[in-house]
């Protein structure tokens, strides 16, 4: 073939695909500008009026379904392209990158420690969960005429509910500290550890089936798919605890926030890519590295480098699942698909109301967890969907079942609205909520301490003398690495960050005292903060006189200029060495800093009050209860 004839024929097969790619292509960018709205517009809206957030995406996703984009393809070519897009395989495998995500974040929160102190609850209440619902929808799925081997398949897939969901939709509604906030996120945890074997279960019930029919071993292979299981775990274990935290002390020292957010990125997916390896799910492996990392001083900065991953991703899970919402075959058999919904809902919650009592809860706290945890899960669809795939169930019932479990995930932020309204009206005859498990953040509010040198070093000594709880921040990994070998908690991460700052718990800070030496960077910090607070107390170090009057125009409550304060300690030891009695100095010194105070236009500060009787104490409270009330 000469060159004209082989640049003809690439000539032709550019204009043969060409329609095709671009086809393709505008279905990539609709679908892109659809996903892109609902985060920056539709989704504020629901916030706005105080509507949870994953309805917007779930409801962006029955858009992008068979129904609307599906229905559209013929009248706009781009529509079934976005359509096509959203069915794809590729889209469906980053959409679970969010689930992946959320596992980490909350693993994140977890000490080896904690989740030690949570095992009553993760292995008590979690696991007789699981299995008591497992048990109670397998004798709802055969009274529905399925067999044996479909029902349990069945009842183990429905008795999970929706971490990705039921997370957000708790933290929307300030709900994650409560005591049913902590008990659903020990469930929440004990289905994730689950899926795995129930995914080996339904291999091991396509076994059993298939030995019934003539072939043998399969059961077997199911069973022996248990041991590369637990050598991943022990793998991810091992090498987690070796190699991570030499990773992130390297990148640390790189200054760099790409090459760190590159390393958490690369933390996640080679934990998932492992733990699927071993036959788990890539969430589990994602959540054993977060543990991990939680036990680190960088675990504050890595949460909020993942924060954006997280959101958007779970947003675009969300939407898939959304996508999956065939009304046109919910309107074809409504009594079947609405009735199983509410059948399943209404036999979890039946379930784990009683089981939640027996484990300690209050009947306002049961009521709100068996409420969020009614609905199915996520990884219903998967675990449906291999058993289909393995002939232990018909595509026609598991559809069916997968659509009353999209329904009933909708129906995940109504409940808990409804939930919440019926704990309030028993509020009254309730008693105190049990605390049922450690917080997963600590709730004592504390001073930071932003820099540890030689400055920050002696403040915390002085903190420590008054036993006022404190923490060391700093941006310098040797640092912090030297102040938790003082048992000291300290943290790596960039202090002049808003979201950093938020993770601090800055909102109930008792104050912050920043130490560093560096002028920008104080300042920085000082806007910050005072953005963040207006009302907490800021002390910073100062590198002179007209340094300090900058600090005080920013909203510090107090700048101490290392010039003016070295000057002022000079003159104190010179005069004290010289004879004049101690009172005339301090009263001189003292008398001296007013003066740059006044330079500042800064008001002396106002003597301490005595303390207040236990009668003025308790008139206070009961006034501010009073003010409350009204």
């Amino acid at each position: 073939m000469n060159a004209s004839a082989a640049s003809h024929m690439s000539t032709i097969a550019k204009e043969t695909l060409a329609p095709v790619l671009n086809a393709e292509a505008q279905g990539y960018y609709i679908f892109i500008i659809v996903f892109l709205l609902a985060s920056a517009v539709v989704v504020p809206i629901f916030q706005r009026y105080k509507v949870s957030s994953v309805l917007g995406f779930l409801l962006i996703g029955v858009l992008l379904g068979p129904d609307v984009a599906g229905r559209l393809a013929g009248a706009w070519p781009a529509f079934g392209g976005a359509f096509g897009v959203m069915r794809s395989h590729t889209v469906h495998q980053l959409a679970e990158l969010g689930v992946v995500f959320l596992l980490f974040s909350i693993g994140l929160e977890l000490t080896f420690e904690r989740l030690k102190a949570m095992r009553r609850m993760v292995f008590g209440l979690g696991a007789l969960q699981v299995i008591l619902c497992s048990l109670a929808l397998t004798g709802l799925f055969l009274l529905l005429g399925q067999s044996i081997v479909a029902s349990i398949a069945l009842g183990m897939a429905i008795a999970l509910s929706s971490t990705a969901v039921v997370i957000p939709v708790l933290a929307d509604r300030k709900a994650l500290k409560t005591a049913s906030g902590r008990s659903v996120f020990a469930v929440l945890l004990a289905q994730d550890i689950a899926v795995a074997p129930i995914m080996i279960t339904v291999v091991m019930l396509a076994g059993g089936a298939a030995g019934a029919s003539g072939e043998s071993g399969s059961g077997l292979s199911g069973l022996l798919a248990l041991i590369p299981a637990l050598i991943g775990i022990g793998i991810l274990v091992v090498l987690g605890r070796w190699l991570l935290r030499p990773l992130f002390n390297t990148v640390a020292f790189s200054r760099s926030r790409e090459l760190f957010m590159a390393a958490c990125l690369l933390c996640v997916l080679v934990a998932g890519q492992i733990s699927v390896m071993a036959g788990l799910s890539m969430g589990l492996g994602a959540f054993v590295a977060g543990v991990l990392l939680a036990e680190t001083e960088y675990r504050r900065e890595i949460e909020n480098m993942v924060e954006p991953f997280k959101g958007l991703l779970l947003g675009l899970f969300f939407v898939t699942v959304g996508a999956r919402l065939e009304i046109a075959a919910v309107i074809s058999q409504p009594a079947l698909v609405l009735g199983l919904a509410a059948a399943l809902i209404a036999v979890k919650m039946a379930v784990i109301y009683p089981v939640a009592r027996l484990f300690g809860l209050n009947n306002r706290s049961a009521i709100e967890t068996a409420a969020v945890l009614g609905p199915a899960g996520e990884f219903a669809f998967v675990i449906i969907d291999q058993a289909i795939g393995h002939k232990v169930l018909g595509a026609e019932v598991g559809q069916a079942v997968i659509l009353a479990a999209i329904i009933s995930l909708f129906c995940i932020p109504f409940l808990a609205a409804g939930a919440g309204r019926l704990s309030k009206s028993l509020a009254k005859s309730a008693a105190t909520p049990t605390a049922v498990m450690p917080e997963v953040v600590s709730e004592a509010a504390k001073v930071i301490v932003v820099g540890f040198g030689r400055v920050g070093e002696l403040v915390t000594e002085m903190l420590k003398l008054h036993n006022i709880d404190y923490m060391v921040v700093d941006i310098n990994p040797q640092v912090t690495q030297r102040a938790r070998a003082q048992n000291i908690e300290a943290w790596y991460g960039d202090a002049s960050a808003a979201e950093f700052l938020h993770s601090l718990d800055i909102e109930r800070a008792r104050a912050v005292v920043v130490t560093a030496s560096n002028p920008l960077f104080t300042d920085q910090v000082v806007k910050a903060v005072r953005t963040m607070r207006a009302d907490v107390h800021i002390i910073a170090r100062a590198r002179d006189a007209s340094h300090a009057q900058r600090l005080y125009e920013m909203g510090a409550t107090d700048a101490v200029p290392e010039t003016i304060e070295a000057s002022l300690q000079l003159a104190e030891n010179t005069l004290i060495d010289l004879g004049v009695p101690m009172g005339l100095v301090l009263a001189s010194v003292h008398e001296r800093r007013d003066v740059f105070r006044k330079m500042f236009g800064i008001r002396k500060p106002e003597p301490v009050k005595p303390q207040r009787s236990l009668e003025d104490v308790a008139l206070a409270m009961s006034e501010k209860i009073g003010a409350e009330k009204a």
